[in-house]
């Protein structure tokens, strides 16, 4: 069966360093985000090998193996693997809400069987990931797959799946340095080359705003990703610190590469010695395989930032250990 692993995050907490790393290694491939959002203007979006996302020869071999499997309009800047991405402005309130788990999600797959057009729309998506997948596998030729699209939403449908080997890494990082990211992802959370900031384009996207916007959010997101573990049986997940795979990552490598039946011994840290064609967040564009602790929230977050924080996700931020 093809073979899926779903990096299941909030966004900006080491995800796509992880993918880079994990992708890297013999028998693994990554692109990033597959639900190829917020790619913004196509003809100016690069991928990370820094071509043209248009003009990039992997991306071209890509939509060849798509159209092969019955995709002939296959773009990656159109990839229609986002449940998201639907006409309807109903069924994308619907949709709207983070994963909770229970009786709220019963409730919305009710809602959502009541409209036939919902129903085909997440079934084509559906069969476009598969599809996807094993498009990535054949031009590859890797054994597994690393989507970093972290969304608690999209793993649950990717989940019903019939045929797909999915098996789901947490990421955890100190949200205070995850809130810092939201409230100026343009210096914290993108290239360090700022004309490859903002996928490619150098130009700056507006940020989430204040401090309780970014706590509730990261707070929001992980209590969805919470939520949806609980209901995995404990073979098809692990969990992985942020700040673990910077301090020691080759013992932490070792033990993801073996949870996905790779190979420990042949682990490998020089991830941009490896050809990646990767999308999502723009430390893909950087040069070093450096890999560093960024705890940059100490010093530019402010006491009222950080009391503001603590107010809002203080809490589920020491259950995971952060004090």
């Amino acid at each position: 069966m093809p073979k899926l692993a779903y990096l299941l995050a909030a966004s900006h907490s080491g995800s796509t360093l992880l993918a880079m790393l994990l992708g890297a290694q013999p028998g693994a491939c990554t692109a990033g985000e597959l639900k190829a959002t917020s790619l913004g203007d196509a003809a100016s979006y690069r991928c990370s090998c820094r071509e043209h996302i248009l003009d990039c020869d992997f991306w071209q071999h890509v939509a060849t193996a798509m159209a092969a499997r019955g995709y002939a309009d296959f773009q990656i800047t159109r990839a229609g693997t986002n449940i998201f991405e639907i006409d309807s402005p109903y069924i994308r309130r619907l949709l709207a809400p983070v994963y909770r788990g229970g009786t709220l999600e019963i409730i919305r797959d009710l809602a959502l069987s009541l409209l036939p057009m919902c129903n085909a729309r997440l079934a084509e998506c559906n069969d476009r990931n598969l599809a996807l997948i094993e498009s990535l596998l054949e031009v590859t030729g890797s054994a597994v797959v690393i989507d970093s699209s972290k969304v608690p939403l999209r793993l649950r449908y990717l989940l019903k799946i019939p045929g797909l080997d999915l098996l789901v890494i947490r990421v955890i990082r100190d949200g205070r340095a995850v809130a810092l990211t939201y409230t100026d992802d343009w210096t914290f959370a993108d290239s360090k080359d700022p004309s490859m900031r903002g996928g490619g384009t150098g130009i700056r996207r507006p940020p989430l705003g204040s401090m309780k916007a970014a706590a509730n959010s990261w707070k929001r997101s992980n209590e969805s990703c919470d939520a949806l573990t609980a209901r995995l049986p404990a073979t098809l997940w692990t969990e992985v610190r942020y700040e673990d795979l910077c301090i020691n990552p080759e013992g932490t490598i070792k033990r993801l590469v073996s949870f996905l039946d790779l190979d420990p011994d042949k682990v490998r840290l020089d991830f941009r010695a490896v050809t990646q064609h990767v999308i999502g967040n723009g430390m893909r564009m950087d040069s070093s395989s450096e890999i560093s602790l960024d705890e940059r929230w100490k010093s530019n977050l402010s006491r009222d930032d950080l009391r503001v924080f603590d107010a809002t996700a203080g809490d589920l931020n020491r259950r995971y250990g952060y004090t």
